[in-house]
This record gives structure tokens, sequence and C-alpha cells, in this order.
């Protein structure tokens, strides 16, 4: 690995004593820039994702990403606790990039039907997406052999959405108008059903499954209707 390849925390001491030598001594003095910190941590998880997807988790190695990614080893360690761990941040990182910009069901005060259809047309966008089906197969294909990664992608992935849904189904002004005898978990996991559809088709088929904008909307709006109707209080 080249000097120029490592940034502070790329340094290991085991490299950085040979022969009197400090490979990161041709950086500038202090610590870098928070911009540039952050194109070199989505670089990082940009590489661990393809390579995954590419080769399959079981046959991408730790050495593997930090080669093609410019870190060294220890980088990943540090900060993501291994390879279970930087797949993790893969998924969280990818779902961040398609709510980027949605306001906080928690807090947000726009009426129910359009928190829910915005929440609703960003969930299917990054499911339709063909990376999306080539994760999801990848970890029933290999969650036999690699229990770990069903588990990390479950609470990266579908775990935090169903939470998400279902403190905003909690929160007491939504609670009011939906029915009581429906915890707020079979809640959000009805939703998502209603928006999904036919999800086996998309693994079958995943040459079918990028949706465009208008057949998304038209979804959401057919599916939230579905919802809604089965859910919300008797006027």
């Amino acid at each position: 690995m080249n000097a120029h390849d490592l940034n502070e925390t790329d340094c290991p001491e085991e490299i950085a004593n040979q022969n009197g030598a400090m490979p990161c001594s041709g950086k500038s003095a202090g610590r870098p820039r928070a911009a540039d910190k952050e194109a070199r941590h989505q670089a990082l998880l940009q590489t661990a994702g393809r390579l995954f997807l590419d080769k399959g988790y079981s046959n991408v190695s730790l050495e593997m990403i930090a080669r093609e990614a410019h870190v060294a080893v220890r980088t990943i360690y540090v900060k993501f606790g291994g390879k279970v761990g930087l797949l993790n941040a893969v998924i969280v990182n990818r779902r961040a990039h398609f709510f980027e910009g949605m306001r906080s069901m928690e807090t947000d005060t726009r009426p129910m039907e359009e928190v829910l259809t915005d929440f609703s047309l960003r969930f299917l966008e990054l499911l339709s997406q063909p990376k999306s089906n080539q994760l999801y197969r990848m970890v029933l294909g290999e969650s036999r052999t690699s229990p770990e990664l069903a588990e990390a992608f479950y609470e990266a992935g579908p775990k935090q959405t169903r939470k998400e849904l279902a403190r905003y189904f909690d929160r007491p002004d939504i609670r009011a108008r939906l029915r009581s005898d429906f915890s707020s978990d079979v809640l959000a996991f009805h939703l998502l059903n209603c928006v999904l559809g036919d999800g086996m088709c998309s693994l079958l088929f995943p040459q079918e499954s990028a949706l465009t904008p208008e057949v998304r909307q038209a979804r959401v709006q057919q599916g939230l209707k579905l919802f809604l109707h089965g859910v919300q209080q008797a006027l």
C-alpha cells in the first residue's frame, strides 16, 4: 500500500516504524477536513458494497476490500468492527440515501396521508432498485452458511423501517385515527406489504423490478388506499 493511500487512521504502527519511515508524513499537518473524511468514508462503503454484490459476502475478505479502497485493514476494524459491521454500514448508508431530506416522522405535522405517501414512495424506490434485489438475493442465498449476514441485513434494513413506522403510528394524534385492535408493529408490517405488493416477482424477475416514477406513484396510491381502508377508525 502506498503512503498516499493512507489517512491518519490508516497508519498502523508496524508500518510507520519500519526503517524510521513515516508513510503519512507527506500529508499536511493536522486532521483532514470533514469533507475529505466523508468522501473517503463513502468511497470505502461504495467499494465494499460493490464487492459484496459482485462476488458474494462469503467470497469477499477485508483484505480484498482494503486493497481496492486503498485503506488499511485495521481502519475497517477500528471503524466497523469487521466485515459484518462494514456490511451493516453499507446497508444503513444506502437506506439513508433514499430517505435523505425527509422530515422526521415523529414530529412531521403534515396530514397523515401526505406523510405516508412521502415515506412509501421513498421505500418503494429503494426496494425497486436492482442493487436492492441483488442484496436480498445474496442474503437469502448465503444466510445458511453466514447467519450473521441475515442478522445484519435485518437489523440495518427491515427492522429500522418497521421501527420508524411503528413510532409514527404510536403518536397520539395518529393513533387516534387508527383502529385500536391493531398494534403499531402490525400496522407497520401491513403498510409495507400493501405498498410493496408481490415481492416474490421482483426476486424471480429482477429485470422487471426497476419501476418508473409513474408506476411507483400509482402503486403507492393504491397501496395506501388499501391500507387506510382497513385500519382507519370508522367515522
